[in-house]
């Protein structure tokens, strides 16, 4: 069934305004108005060891780096069996076609943060596959307490040109930390900050010198030039919070898909919907919901 089924996935396309794929961009004729984003100029390079921003090999800005905080990358989060085990249980759902060549499943209230209402109707908690895994979540430093009241799935292929732009995460109902569950190949998550003013560099700071004080900052460069890439391998957990998940976009190329990539997104509370929040109740209903884990996709 899912082999007669891929085709009629691959010329569908579910892309709206400014965004396409790789599908609706072979159906359309003339230049097109949608060109891809222009690429930044400098590219720095994230160093899970280190939680620097190192230049790239070979540019301008070699042996440059400035801290990145709000980065934790943890590997072999799940093993290969486990991985296996959950792409096959979401494969049995539904995928419904989303924007620029990606598919998704949504286990979560249905929300509209322009106006910031949301409705529970049909929301019945997470999948009963992701228990274990949010339980191991909160044996890992910076995940204690974690509690995702949504979870969305994103399928990404290179035959639909899957990407996602630059974005950053809703904050009135969505709280301090993203955790993503990278699923059958490795990508590069892109990070982008479009704040005006300059980030200040110092030289890269070796293994050893880690502990010591940083030298002063020596040079510049503009914020809105800058592109970080986050490698994030297979079957591993990228979490973003503070400056990460707050001050920095965070973005997929096409270019970074080079194969099938399922990629869970868990989301937490904020704090108007936390203890002692302005929507405490409801927050204190979407979590019971959320962690009975009953879900099907909404």
């Amino acid at each position: 069934m899912a082999a007669a089924e891929a085709p009629e996935v691959l010329q569908q396309c579910g892309c709206k305004g400014i965004r396409t794929c790789l599908i609706c961009e072979g159906q359309r004729c003339g230049d097109p108005p949608w060109q891809l984003s222009p690429q930044k100029t400098h590219h720095f390079l994230y160093c899970s060891d280190s939680g620097w921003a190192v230049g790239a090999e070979d540019s301008d800005f070699e042996g440059w780096a400035f801290p990145f905080p709000g980065v934790t990358l943890i590997e072999d989060f799940v093993t290969r069996e486990e991985e296996a085990e959950m792409v096959r249980l979401m494969d049995r759902d539904p995928w419904k076609l989303s924007q620029s060549g990606r598919r998704k499943q949504d286990y979560g209230p249905r929300v509209n943060f322009r106006k910031q209402k949301l409705k529970m109707a049909g929301f019945c908690g997470l999948p009963s596959f992701s228990r274990e895994v949010v339980q191991r979540m909160g044996l890992y430093p910076g995940l204690e307490g974690f509690q995702p009241v949504e979870q969305c799935n994103l399928d990404y292929c290179p035959e639909r040109g899957s990407a996602i732009d630059p974005h950053l995460d809703d904050a009135w109902l969505w709280g301090e930390r993203l955790v993503s569950l990278n699923l059958l190949s490795p990508t590069v998550v892109s990070m982008h900050r479009e704040a005006p003013g300059s980030l200040l560099l110092c030289a890269a700071p070796s293994a050893e010198a880690l502990g010591d004080s940083v030298i002063a900052p020596s040079r510049s460069v503009p914020c809105q030039e800058v592109e970080v890439a986050i490698p994030v391998p297979c079957r591993s957990l990228l979490v973003l919070a503070g400056a990460a998940r707050h001050q920095w976009t965070h973005a997929i190329h096409r270019r970074h898909i080079e194969a099938r990539r399922v990629c869970a997104t868990f989301r937490e509370l904020s704090a108007e919907f936390s203890p002692g929040g302005a929507q405490q109740d409801l927050g204190r209903e979407l979590l019971q919901m959320a962690l009975s884990f009953q879900g099907r996709p909404v």
